[in-house]
């Protein structure tokens, strides 16, 4: 893609040039009778005006066609150089190659988030996965509204590109990605999107944003895990800020705790796990990883503040309340690594 600018942007002034030096070589031989190697050196010191004399005595109709050739030459000499100057001064030749190196970067990525859409719901999202410590890649049509957010120099893998659009998707990672979360502000977007990327990546976790409740159904038959109703989760929000204000501060402030890791996160029991067939008392999963146990999903049922004598299973899901380095150790142990 950046090839495709470079040529788009410098294969006009310089495809010109091409075209007078060929001109030029060609009205030579053809008016004076010179041969190749005379002709393109006359044309050469003749549009690059560097005052060399000429190399063989021009007739009347030879002279005229040098002026033309200078005026022409010059006018064309200095679009190119121009070009090329403005190519590099304006910063696009530096775009193009972080660009590059930008693209070689998502491509050496495996078990990372991608996330379609850059605005106020997109920002969220991205935030809340960069303080998890998640690789993450955004795909938007617009990525100026990143740099309002995070800053010019936010250092963030993105893509610019039509997210509904295969190829888009295949520059994301999609095939290697772990999750989507297609967060774009039209319903009918975020289900092209669903649809493309459940296609090319049947194993990804999909979440979607949705404004409409009749779109929730499509969503889940196009191949998304889950439909998140942004309006819904902000009304509830504002009701438990009046009815339950003390709650709402105290998840807030947990948060934000500290640098703002806190958070309540997940973590399976796998078949070789030290925890599976144990008693969680036995297991002591504060102790060693320094979680809070607050649920234990089993069997499709969540227990909240499970009893100890409680024996772990391959495939049960611990929640928690941990910040990174003690969810990493959580999930240390539950995969048994």
């Amino acid at each position: 893609m950046g090839a495709r600018r470079i040529l788009e942007r410098l294969l006009p002034p310089f495809g010109l040039l091409a075209a007078v030096y060929i001109g030029g070589v060609a009205g030579y031989m053809f008016l004076e009778g010179w041969n190749f190697e005379d002709a393109s050196y006359m044309t050469v010191i003749t549009v690059a005006t560097v005052g060399f004399g000429e190399i063989h005595p021009l007739s009347p109709v030879g002279r005229w066609f040098t002026i033309a050739l200078i005026l022409g030459g010059m006018g064309t000499m200095l679009y190119a150089v121009s070009s090329l100057t403005a190519f590099i001064v304006e910063g696009e030749l530096a775009q193009l190659l972080r660009r590059g190196k930008m693209d070689k970067a998502i491509a050496r990525l495996e078990g990372h988030f991608v996330i379609c859409g850059a605005g106020r719901v997109g920002s969220v999202i991205l935030k809340e996965l960069q303080a998890g410590g998640h690789k993450t890649v955004v795909v938007d049509r617009n990525l100026e509204r990143l740099e309002e957010t995070f800053g010019p120099d936010h250092g963030l893998l993105t893509v610019e590109g039509d997210a509904t659009h295969d190829a888009v998707l295949e520059r994301a990672g999609i095939r290697r990605a772990r999750g989507l979360l297609a967060a774009l502000p039209e319903d009918r977007d975020n289900l092209f999107v669903v649809l493309s990327a459940r296609s090319m990546n049947p194993a990804l976790r999909i979440v979607a944003r949705a404004d409409e409740e009749s779109t929730r159904d499509k969503l889940l038959k196009a191949g998304a895990d889950a439909v998140v109703f942004p309006h819904t989760i902000g009304g509830l929000r504002m009701a438990s800020e009046m009815l339950r204000p003390a709650v709402v501060t105290f998840l807030d402030q947990m948060l934000r705790w500290g640098d703002g890791s806190l958070r309540v996160e997940e973590a399976v029991v796998s078949e070789g796990s030290p925890l599976a067939g144990q008693r969680l008392s036995a297991c002591d999963i504060p102790g060693r990883t320094g979680a809070l146990l607050v649920a234990l999903k089993t069997g499709g049922q969540f227990l909240f503040n499970p009893s100890g004598d409680r024996t772990l299973s391959a495939g049960d899901v611990l929640v928690v309340i941990a910040d990174r380095s003690q969810r990493e150790a959580l999930q240390r142990l539950g995969s048994g690594n």
